[in-house]
């Protein structure tokens, strides 16, 4: 029988329920995986409070969140730097497991730092009821976490039952590094050049400094407008822009050229449409797409191969690894 946790006081932006890995194996039935979107963060703090990677925590975007507990329980918060977290009138680390003693009150603070999204999890996971085999939150399908939603004033959090947890930290060494200006690993997509862009093209991609549009969230985060030259610019069956093609599925962390603007792909994209997918961003960066600010950051491309996406993708497992934490002196 699950216990109540956390009561929410203010709820801040767009705080959701979220599990890693999402709601998988659904997207032929329209449902991209949702899940966090930044899944290193979010992985890094369950492993804090000795949870498997999959138990449900908190996302928590840029503006404050404050709880109050209802019951002793260990937390952590893994945060961009800058983001303060305080129990009461005490700033408490980040990246590290924390008691919270009931009637605390938890405040996570990300105004004035780097980066977008805070992960909060506590020692058991968020007890919430899967929905198609999962507990994460999709707000665009309204299912799983709570109702479906984000977090409302007034929400219980309950937590699963479990018994204290050695309290531990994660190496400075092992954690990411926020930045406002970002170098972005994508592989060459199946609408790259020769056949769509030019290497012309592909050179002003890799090449470019891309403004984050304000309005990215986690459907899609989209950058300034820019034209291309095209290898076939003329109309086709598929549309009147060069970047139309005929429907098609879409990967997590597809890049499209959605006309002349070129976007993103999130947890809670378009399973499918029929825009041409000039490149793909391996799953070892897709925790970056998650802590890019909007109106603020830029991007630029990295090309890797398929091999060299593996490689980063094996270290960024060594660097999750719970043996890798160290104790709390």
């Amino acid at each position: 029988m699950s216990a109540s946790a956390f009561e929410v006081v203010d709820p801040g932006l767009q705080t959701t329920v979220q599990s890693y890995p999402g709601r998988v194996g659904l997207t032929a039935d329209g449902y991209f995986p949702a899940g966090p979107m930044d899944q290193r963060t979010f992985r890094a703090a369950n492993a804090l409070v000795g949870n498997p990677a999959s138990a449900a925590g908190l996302e928590i975007p840029k503006l404050a969140l404050t709880l109050v507990a209802l019951t002793d329980i260990q937390i952590a918060v893994c945060a961009p730097d800058g983001v303060t977290v305080r129990v009461d009138s005490a700033t408490v680390p980040t990246w590290q497991t924390v008691l919270v003693p009931v009637g605390a009150t938890v405040r996570v603070d990300g105004s004035g730092a780097v980066g977008y999204r805070s992960y909060l999890a506590v020692r058991g996971g968020i007890d919430v009821r899967p929905v198609y085999g999962s507990t994460t939150t999709s707000l665009i399908a309204g299912i799983g976490g709570i109702e479906g939603r984000a977090l409302v004033r007034g929400d219980v959090i309950s937590a699963v039952p479990a018994s204290s947890t050695t309290p531990r930290r994660l190496p400075e060494a092992l954690r990411p590094r926020f930045t406002t200006d970002w170098e972005l690993e994508i592989v060459a997509g199946p609408h790259c050049y020769p056949d769509y862009l030019t290497e012309t093209d592909w050179a002003e991609l890799v090449g470019t400094t891309w403004r984050v549009d304000l309005n990215s969230d986690r459907v899609a985060t989209r950058l300034h407008p820019h034209r291309f030259a095209w290898a076939h610019p003329e109309v086709t069956v598929a549309g009147g822009h060069p970047s139309n093609v005929l429907d098609q599925a879409y990967p997590v962390g597809a890049l499209l050229a959605t006309g002349d603007v070129l976007t993103i792909i999130g947890m809670e994209g378009n399973t499918s449409g029929g825009f041409a997918v000039v490149a793909t961003v391996p799953r070892c960066a897709l925790w970056k797409v998650g802590q890019v600010r909007p109106g603020r950051d830029t991007i630029r491309f990295r090309e890797v191969t398929y091999a060299e996406a593996l490689a980063l993708d094996e270290r960024l497992e060594f660097e999750l690894d719970p043996r890798r934490l160290g104790a709390v002196r």
